[in-house]
């Protein structure tokens, strides 16, 4: 037997390589329909996606889609239920785990000093974004350094996980960055204005003096 046979189907889809941004989803909260509506208009084959996700062995019927099919659509349903279930204590308990191990990366800013991240999604809706990493330190997003993470739906996170996780767990949140890179030539500091062309910088002066004589 291989180890996708030996291995329940949750744990085995987690353990692949390039999904190491989700969590184990307690089945318990796959079974408890309410979790799941309206999921069904978003995924095709929802109902044999489901028994793969649950590990169910049912007759295969005769005009069943393609094994390939199914596991697609099996990977989509999961990402999808894994939006919602990272909303929930029991989901931010599993995501703050694997937060504060590291397990998403951490930031590639240099004043954040490798700020553990979180995964976050751009968009709510499935195929609009891919997801970036969230560093709560300089409030800002990034594209995930490794290069498999670079194809995971952005939805499978969502909108707001990270801002759910620092307010259920305030006291993990770090203080805000405060040190910023300042341009610097000759050991002097760039004034912005350094950067316009002579014609800007004429107008800019021209600009001044009118504003002088009034």
């Amino acid at each position: 037997m291989t180890d996708s046979e030996e291995t329940a189907w949750i744990q085995w889809f987690c353990k692949q390589r390039g999904n190491e941004f989700f969590c184990e989803i307690d089945e318990d909260y796959i079974h408890d329909k309410f979790n799941l509506n309206f999921l069904d208009s978003n995924v095709s084959n929802y109902r044999r996606a489901l028994e793969v996700i649950l590990d169910l062995d049912n007759e295969p019927e005769s005009d069943a889609p393609a094994e390939a099919e199914v596991e697609q659509s099996a990977e989509k349903l999961y990402g999808l239920i894994h939006a919602r279930f990272i909303l929930t204590n029991r989901g931010i308990e599993l995501m703050l785990e694997k937060y504060q191990k590291g397990a998403f990366g951490t930031c590639p800013r240099v004043f954040c000093q490798r700020q553990p991240v979180l995964p976050i999604g751009l968009s709510d809706t499935p195929g609009e974004d891919m997801v970036r990493i969230y560093c709560p330190k300089c409030n800002d997003i990034y594209v995930p350094k490794a290069a498999r993470h670079s194809t995971i739906d952005g939805a499978y996170f969502g909108t707001g996980f990270p801002h759910m996780l620092f307010m259920v767990n305030p006291e993990v949140r770090p203080k805000r960055a405060k040190q910023k890179f300042v341009p610097r030539l000759y050991g002097f500091k760039i004034h912005q204005l350094a950067y316009r062309s002579p014609g800007d910088f004429a107008a800019y002066l021209k600009e001044q003096a009118h504003e002088e004589s009034n």
